[in-house]
């Protein structure tokens, strides 16, 4: 692992920094805010992949470096152009997924706006992971079971596809249920059968679901809520457009790939307990993974009707929803104006930079 120390003595050569952020995910929403702040981008984009942020929405980039590989920015001649340009980087799922977990905890000495220690935490099969940071918490999850042959009543399970990016759920109430329904996955070449050895299986929460999308300053040690979304997933969305006869009369596997997003808000007399989530898990992060939560992150649960919120997802990183900025008023209300996950980065990197502390918010 990169020593804390190393990203510093970088940052302590910054004359004036730049935001970065891998062309994927959420690098459009991330530059939009920098540039309403007057803070220079560059993105790092993949060849074939690069026409939305070279061509379409070339305005909002100062500056794009395209590779023919995305895991190519770890190389030396790139993180070298990415320090003379004084890049701190803002992670992302995608981030994560196409550079992996051992080149950016061991080889990438760029300084990321976020905690470098904390994205493998994302992973279920990591030790520890997300259940333990969120236990830890005092949230309430969802009960996960051991086995298929536990499940005793609604269930998900969560398995990586045959890809590595994308995350495949089925539900079952039986363990009969569940068995059926994976080996369809697994003749239809959605899954690896040795992969649902790694499976998560956990109660599924009936509730209304939010994510609930947060900041946190450790310049100002103060939390933003900013705003809920939810998920338009695909062919799960299509699917639920119907009605029930057919779908009892379809013979179709659902899927719940990620697709898009749309705002939502939450009763006002709900809103403090979701502050108290966010507060509780940024205290837990800073105890088991030092420096703790550093910028963006989302817990992602359901109310149920209890109005309990279960927390079933932990996003350590750019949650990545464009839709927060327009759609939700807590940062409104907070500011006095929108303010999105791009422009709260901004604000961030430029207090810390004005006040000297720029390497309070990298690791």
């Amino acid at each position: 692992m990169l020593k804390r120390e190393e990203v510093e003595e970088v940052v302590s050569r910054y004359k004036s920094p730049v935001i970065g952020v891998l062309g994927s995910h959420s690098a459009l929403e991330i530059a939009h805010g920098a540039g309403q702040e007057g803070v220079r981008t560059v993105v790092v984009c993949q060849k074939g992949r690069e026409e939305v942020y070279t061509r379409h929405y070339r305005n909002l980039f100062d500056e794009a470096i395209v590779l023919d590989r995305f895991a190519d920015m770890a190389e030396p001649e790139v993180q070298d152009r990415l320090r003379e340009l004084n890049t701190v980087f803002v992670p992302s799922r995608s981030f994560s997924v196409y550079l992996g977990y051992d080149a950016i905890e061991n080889d990438l000495l760029i300084p990321l706006m976020g905690s470098r220690r904390m994205l493998r935490m994302e992973e279920r099969t990591a030790s520890p992971n997300q259940y333990d940071l969120l236990r830890a918490a005092g949230l309430k999850v969802p009960r996960i079971f051991g086995s298929m042959d536990e499940v005793d009543r609604l269930a998900i399970v969560k398995v990586m596809e045959k890809d590595g990016i994308e995350r495949a759920f089925f539900l079952g109430s039986t363990p009969e249920e569940l068995k059926e329904k994976a080996e369809g996955m697994v003749e239809a070449g959605l899954i690896d059968e040795g992969d649902l050895a790694e499976a998560t299986i956990e109660e599924y929460v009936l509730g209304a679901k939010f994510n609930a999308n947060y900041f946190w300053s450790p310049l100002s040690g103060e939390l933003d809520l900013l705003g809920f979304d939810r998920r338009i997933q695909t062919n799960y969305d299509g699917y639920m457009d119907l009605p029930a006869k057919e779908q009892l009369d379809l013979d179709l596997t659902v899927r719940n790939i990620e697709i898009g997003h749309y705002g939502a808000t939450m009763r006002e007399s709900q809103i403090a307990k979701i502050f108290r989530a966010g507060e509780q898990f940024v205290e837990a992060a800073e105890d088991m993974a030092p420096p703790g939560m550093i910028g963006l992150f989302a817990l992602q649960g359901a109310v149920d009707k209890n109005l309990d919120f279960y927390v079933f997802d932990l996003s350590p990183r750019i949650p990545g929803c464009p839709c927060v900025e327009p759609t939700s008023p807590y940062m409104k209300y907070k500011y006095g104006h929108e303010v999105g996950p791009g422009r709260r980065v901004a604000m961030e990197v430029k207090r810390a930079f004005k006040e000297g502390r720029l390497h309070e918010i990298v690791t």
